[in-house]
């Protein structure tokens, strides 16, 4: 085993989490990049309503996580909708705040698939209860987004910010119905982001002044509207905004180019956060992250891992399936077999995995150590089909431990085992999936 990895001196808060932003996006069925659009977005409103240092900071990253609580309504999406969330959640970007824009919507996006009798109950149930459904997924959205805003010490500036972001200028947004200056600030910018960044990403410039336009006074308010033109008018602005290097063009603009000193229990923070977010996906994954890990830990403790190497594998477990964020509920709470093509698109979490977490510079060491936990011994796992002599200790840590906490809770296909039919089952794929020396400390752990 190697030493942990040594961090640089300094970190770059906005580098860090701009880069997991993009696990954000793909749970919001959204390109990639879209948070980091919007916050460009946002930021330059900001400037041009004259907010400076902390206020413009705090802007910053209130768009750039904006969607921080996005996962945590896509099984009930599933539920309530009968559909796809990914592309549900894609898609409802588009309604705009008419009632004759979202009944369209309801009709066109429930039960698409569905056998009629379920397709038809499903839409009665919306429009008996559309105001309260949606009120309650946004509600769920809003309060877990906030909280874990909170966790990763940011203002409650920013904490409201991300709550209220689907609130609008005249009283018809959700959860709470605030009006007008009532709404804060930073959500009200946040949302005209959004909304400015889909429509210019699907349909250009024109697209977007247009859409921003039409909506001054019913979602966004006048003032910010007004702001958005001037900066419109800016040919650098959109230019940048449609740039490759956009990313880097946006760490300039973080207000005092605050780079932070390297903090590991920040950096846990930030893992155990992004767990958190990836855990709430399905009601079947609650806790899965942070269970992995504590196994992991417990494993390598066992196994004469020092304690700094073991914080950092501790990281990789917690975010080994941050991958899942980009596959739908449908597949992951589906209650019978898989399809091969459905099989194909849950397999690609682990190259999700690799992707988002190859962005983050602090975690780019982890990022194969992670995205590896459904390889196999005998070379038939994915997503790399890795051998034997190709597979780290700790993704065989991770692997172990993950395949232990899946049987040992329920999932939509069967309840909970046992721990010993676990330990059995787990047994049994010594040498081939698993490796002995993780197998026989996870077992003394769990019958300790």
């Amino acid at each position: 085993m190697h030493q942990a990895p040594i961090l640089p001196a300094t970190l770059s808060l906005a580098e860090l989490l701009g880069a997991f932003s993009y696990a954000l996006d793909i749970t919001e069925g959204q390109p990639e990049g879209h948070c980091v659009r919007a916050c460009w977005i946002g930021t330059h409103v900001g400037q041009e309503i004259g907010l400076a240092g902390e206020a413009l900071r705090d802007l910053y990253y209130t768009v750039l996580l904006k969607d921080l609580g996005c996962s945590s309504n896509a099984a009930r999406i599933c539920q309530l909708y009968l559909a796809d969330d990914l592309s549900f959640k894609r898609d409802f970007k588009f309604v705009g705040n008419g009632i004759k824009d979202a009944l369209a919507f309801v009709f066109s996006h429930t039960g698409r698939g569905a056998p009629l009798r379920m397709r038809t109950g499903a839409i009665l149930n919306i429009l008996r209860n559309g105001p309260e459904i949606a009120r309650d997924l946004i509600a769920t959205r809003c309060d877990r987004g906030a909280n874990i805003a909170r966790r990763l010490r940011f203002s409650e500036a920013v904490a409201e910010g991300i709550y209220a972001l689907d609130e609008h200028w005249d009283g018809s947004g959700k959860p709470d119905g605030l009006v007008g200056e009532a709404i804060p600030l930073f959500a009200r910018i946040a949302l005209l982001a959004q909304v400015a960044d889909v429509f210019h990403h699907n349909a250009g410039r024109d697209a977007a002044i247009a859409e921003v336009t039409r909506r001054s006074g019913t979602w966004f308010d006048p003032a910010l509207v007004r702001a958005f033109l001037s900066v419109a008018r800016n040919e650098e602005f959109w230019r940048a905004l449609a740039s490759p290097l956009l990313e880097a063009r946006l760490l300039e603009l973080e207000p005092a180019q605050q780079a932070v000193p390297v903090d590991e229990d920040y950096l846990d923070a930030i893992a155990a956060a992004f767990g958190e977010v990836v855990d709430a996906k399905s009601p079947y994954t609650g806790g899965h992250s942070v269970r992995v890990a504590d196994y992991a830990d417990a494993i390598a403790e066992r196994i004469g891992i020092d304690a700094g190497r073991r914080r950092w594998l501790r990281r990789g477990a917690l975010l080994h399936d941050i991958g899942k964020l980009g596959v739908s509920n449908m597949i992951l709470d589906k209650p019978g077999r898989l399809d091969e093509s459905e099989w194909a698109m849950m397999r690609d979490h682990a190259v999700h995995t690799q992707a988002i977490l190859g962005r983050v510079a602090a975690f780019r060491d982890l990022a194969p150590i992670a995205a590896a936990h459904h390889e196999r011994l005998d070379g038939t796992g994915y997503p790399k089909r890795l051998t034997d002599a190709e597979i780290a200790p700790e993704t065989r840590i991770i692997t172990v431990c993950d395949f232990y906490d899946a049987l040992t809770a329920d999932r939509p296909y069967r309840a909970a085992m046992p721990v010993e039919q676990a330990l059995a089952i787990i047994g049994d794929s010594v040498g081939a999936a698993v490796d002995r020396d993780c197998f026989e400390a996870l077992k003394a752990h769990a019958l300790r």
